[in-house]
């Protein structure tokens, strides 16, 4: 049924626009909180005097739309918070270019530099632990023995030299760990440290990536430790 809007039209004052128009201009944008009192106001005016608004349904009215209302300004505040926390972390993340971090990861990169690091994970404890290191084709190129009982995270260092005492070419390489345990040799995790060349900024919806030297990017809070800085 088609309104006839001269009614409302009466309603307006000099240089005013009746609740029409207003309703027309306000479908442009979201329906904010003075518009709400409005037309609640309007509502209240032109009821049926003999079947006069319940106070309950009023009242809930009100209610749900201070709720939404402050649901929605927590919403941009909390989208404020991660836009700063967002920054936070990509400038903490800046500080880690150039410097090595243990990344949960057996691959690692050799540059022809500096030498290869990374991490057994020994657990309660093994003994006889050795680590193979391997190209990409899987063959073994060189075989590193942890002397003694190991215990918990334990360090070591490949020099990137093969058995033959010949410097591997540049590369990716897989680093296997294995030990007794029990008198029974068992497959360990390895952990492997590598390069941050770079740091791509995240957002709200994509976090910081920290860019490894021959392996790619990384999110930043993947990264399990942050090896201390050498001095010049």
């Amino acid at each position: 049924m088609q309104i006839n809007n001269d009614y409302y039209n009466g309603l307006k004052g000099p240089g005013e626009l009746s609740p029409a128009e207003k309703a027309a201009e306000n479908s442009k944008a979201q329906l904010e909180q003075e518009d709400f009192f409005a037309l609640l106001s309007q509502q209240l005016a032109y009821q049926d005097p003999f079947k006069p608004a319940d106070n309950s349904q009023m009242i809930s009215q009100m209610t749900s739309f201070t709720t939404a209302d402050g649901i929605s300004k927590m919403s941009e505040q909390l989208a404020g918070l991660s836009e700063v926390m967002t920054s936070s972390q990509a400038l903490q993340a800046s500080s880690l270019v150039g410097q090595k971090v243990l990344v949960p990861s057996e691959v690692a990169y050799w540059d022809s530099q500096e030498p290869v690091e990374g991490v057994a994970v020994t657990g309660e404890g093994a003994t006889n632990v050795l680590v193979r290191i391997e190209n990409e084709k899987g063959e073994l190129i060189r075989t590193i023995p942890l002397e003694g009982k190991q215990r918990g995270n334990v360090k070591f260092t490949w020099d990137g030299m093969n058995e033959s005492g010949e410097a591997a070419p540049t590369g990716k390489y897989t680093i296997k760990v294995s030990g007794l345990v029990n008198d029974q040799r068992e497959d360990l995790s390895a952990l492997a440290f590598a390069k941050v060349d770079s740091v791509t900024l995240g957002s709200a919806n994509s976090p910081s990536l920290v860019n490894l030297t021959g392996l790619g990017g990384l999110p930043l809070n993947q990264i399990l430790e942050i090896a201390s800085r050498k001095a010049a």
